[in-house]
């Protein structure tokens, strides 16, 4: 299956290959291109999005919607999906940024605080030598105005690609909230990766991601968001569970 519905979100299932690959065709569109949005959610997200409706509707407009963690993988295989891959945001993006190209390519970062936007764009222009950093903003801009002043800037930039990392729901309110203004063919929404570029995080070793256990290398370092892992991950879990026994519970009783 393509697609898969979790929590009332529409999830697409892409091998990291074919996910590549559309994100590159949809940066090398001809301008002027509708802006595209592709989110990547995981159990805390999906949690967000189940209880709140808006934050759903923002995510469902997006251009894709991919997935990320264990959690949204053991969600697709109780709805009969097998997902082709774990799309973490850290692993995607750095592989789109790492895959050269002819002519190069244009980004810009927006998220963080000042002094992490900053150590992060320098790992970035540093990692990445194939593309061009167009230039980088904190992400504290949810006022109208400060908005406003970014939007142009980016735009001034004329980046292909935009990184918008300020954490859920947030970075995704943004993107939606401005996808009309911003003449960007592609944005991303990637959560902490500024905070990994900079050095502030570390990520977990590869033996604990293939197990699905980065979340506790979270968890470690950032002790403040402890409630959303040991309570988010059971309760999205039951959330999950239920929706899928009373759709079962519809099939077998229609009406």
């Amino acid at each position: 299956m393509r697609h898969v519905d979790i929590l009332g979100v529409r999830l697409s299932n892409l091998a990291p290959d074919e996910a590549l690959a559309l994100l590159e065709r949809t940066m090398d569109g001809e301008r002027p291109a509708e802006h595209r949005a592709v989110y990547i959610v995981n159990a805390h997200t999906l949690n967000l999005a189940w209880e709140s409706p808006a934050y759903r509707c923002a995510l469902n407009r997006g251009f894709r919607v991919l997935a990320d963690g264990t959690g949204a993988r053991w969600a697709a295989r109780l709805r009969g999906v097998r997902l082709k891959a774990n799309l973490v945001g850290t692993d995607l993006v750095p592989a789109l940024l790492g895959r050269s190209c002819a002519d190069s390519r244009r980004y810009f970062l927006l998220g963080a605080d000042a002094a992490t936007i900053a150590r992060a764009a320098d790992y970035a222009a540093c990692a990445f030598p194939h593309w061009t950093l167009a230039g980088y903003h904190h992400g504290y801009v949810q006022e109208a105005a400060s908005a406003g002043r970014v939007i142009a800037l980016i735009n001034r930039s004329r980046p292909d690609l935009l990184l918008v990392g300020m954490g859920n729901p947030l970075q995704e309110l943004w993107i939606d909230r401005h996808r009309d203004g911003l003449q960007v063919p592609l944005s991303i929404g990637v959560g902490g990766l500024f905070d990994h570029w900079a050095g502030t995080l570390v990520r977990a070793p590869r033996w604990v991601r293939k197990l699905g256990c980065e979340w506790a290398q979270l968890m470690l370092q950032q002790p403040h968001k402890w409630r959303r892992y040991l309570f988010g991950n059971p309760r999205f879990l039951a959330r999950v569970l239920r929706t899928a026994r009373v759709e079962h519970t519809r099939v077998l009783s229609p009406e």
